[in-house]
């Protein structure tokens, strides 16, 4: 008997001890849970909870129809920043039977697509389930990397479900997109957006777990100022609450000069759509004509961490290769052009190596801006002036009518010439002999 007690003491004492780290796990998951930024939190678990693009997800719209029912195809789903793609992928995992794998096209490369795909063809083999593979900003693989995709979308190995902020007609691969049905998601509107910032102001669970004070209007600012972005939305309330003061009940009160704050701080991120898009390219590019390699790095670096499309950045090397060098250092436009071609065949995360790569070459290049001038000026003078007539002596004469009535006439063969150049001969218009455009630097 005694021996029977004290096994069913033990029993109770491992029961105890269960409950108790069962109690610590999820206190220490709910204060991990608080922890996240509130966009996360407050980010929708169903489609009821979701807020906006009713035209995809309304009540007998075919996207609902298909996340409801579990009949799932291949998708892209394509929409500004913040319209709820990431959010719509997750809403499918929590649904599906399918089992899910978030990817990401800025971290991964071709060969973590070739693991992924590896196992969701093992997968399906053992359990007879295929995998939803969600990939964030598809866009940023390149065509290799979409193509390993191919064959198992075809086999119906994977659902794949691509979210992109570009048009996918030129970002994925034609194939694919052949195999996927596109939607199309809006920017939030206002209203949106204030609604959902007005529910995370009385969700205590998941929203603020104390009392905030704002008005309507300064929902409304920060709604416009997000510019559909819902996390922008997010982020700037929480900001604003952050740095909001408390009053004699412990109420935090957001008041006008508050957000003004947060808004100033929070133009501080880099926006590759907004104004600061055009100010870090705009500090890029004169590091670079400045030849300061350090800050065009630093710049450049701001750039990747925010997100920008590596195609755009490579663009913005060549064209300076030809603005600010161009013929001071012929061989910089041939480094921005080999750039540009390894960023397409290599994408992020390695094409950062090769940024960086192009952007140090240029800024350690000689620098000169004559190749701008040029055909800037020849440009004004076709805009500004006549279309005056080819001469005669540089137009071909292929009849002999056109031979005859002075086409080709005093025509001096270059390579005749000791310096290659037949110097006699003029070959602008005679309005504007004697023009000159190009007009190379003289440094030391």
């Amino acid at each position: 008997m005694a021996r029977q007690n004290r096994d069913q003491l033990e029993q109770a004492g491992n029961l105890f001890d269960d409950l108790r780290d069962a109690a610590l796990d999820e206190t220490a998951s709910a204060a991990d849970f608080r922890l996240q930024p509130l966009a996360e939190r407050m980010r929708p678990r169903s489609l009821d909870e979701f807020i906006g693009q009713q035209k995809i997800v309304g009540a007998g719209r075919a996207l609902r129809r298909m996340i409801e029912e579990d009949h799932l195809q291949s998708l892209i789903l394509w929409g500004p920043p913040g319209s709820g793609k990431t959010t719509l992928a997750r809403i499918i995992a929590a649904t599906t039977a399918a089992r899910f794998i978030p990817f990401s096209g800025v971290t991964s490369g071709i060969k973590e697509v070739r693991e992924v795909m590896t196992q969701a063809d093992a997968y399906r083999r053992k359990a007879n389930r295929r995998t939803v593979l969600f990939v964030d900003e598809i866009h940023r693989f390149n065509k290799a990397q979409q193509d390993a995709f191919l064959p198992y979308v075809e086999s119906g190995t994977i659902i794949l479900i691509g979210a992109t902020t570009e048009n996918p007609s030129f970002e994925v691969n034609s194939a694919l997109l052949s195999r996927s049905k596109v939607f199309v998601l809006e920017a939030l509107t206002a209203d949106d957006l204030v609604t959902m910032m007005k529910g995370a102001l009385v969700d205590a669970e998941r929203g603020f777990d104390f009392p905030v004070q704002v008005s309507g209007e300064l929902l409304q600012a920060i709604a416009i100022y997000a510019s559909g972005d819902a996390r922008v939305a997010w982020n700037t309330l929480e900001l604003a609450v952050s740095i909001a003061a408390a009053d004699d009940t412990g109420a935090r009160v957001i008041s006008a000069a508050t957000l003004r704050e947060a808004l100033q701080r929070a133009a501080l991120r880099y926006d590759k759509a907004g104004e600061e898009h055009f100010n870090i390219i705009s500090a890029f590019i004169k590091s670079i004509r400045n030849s300061d390699p350090d800050a065009a790095i630093y710049w450049l670096a701001r750039m990747i961490e925010g997100g920008e499309d590596p195609m755009f950045i490579a663009r913005r090397i060549v064209i300076h290769a030809s603005e600010d060098i161009g013929m001071a250092d012929p061989q910089a436009l041939i480094h921005a052009v080999a750039a540009m071609q390894a960023v397409h065949l290599v994408g992020l995360p390695e094409a950062r190596l090769t940024l960086a790569q192009a952007t140090i070459y240029l800024a350690t290049a000689p620098k000169s801006n004559a190749v701008l001038t040029a055909i800037n000026e020849a440009l004004a003078d076709v805009r500004s002036l006549e279309q005056y007539p080819v001469p005669m002596q540089l137009r071909n004469a292929p009849t002999g009518l056109m031979k005859g009535l002075g086409y080709g006439k005093n025509y001096q063969y270059a390579h005749d010439y000791a310096e290659g150049r037949a110097e006699a001969m003029e070959c602008l218009p005679e309005e504007l002999r004697g023009r000159q455009y190009y007009k190379p630097p003289k440094r030391s």
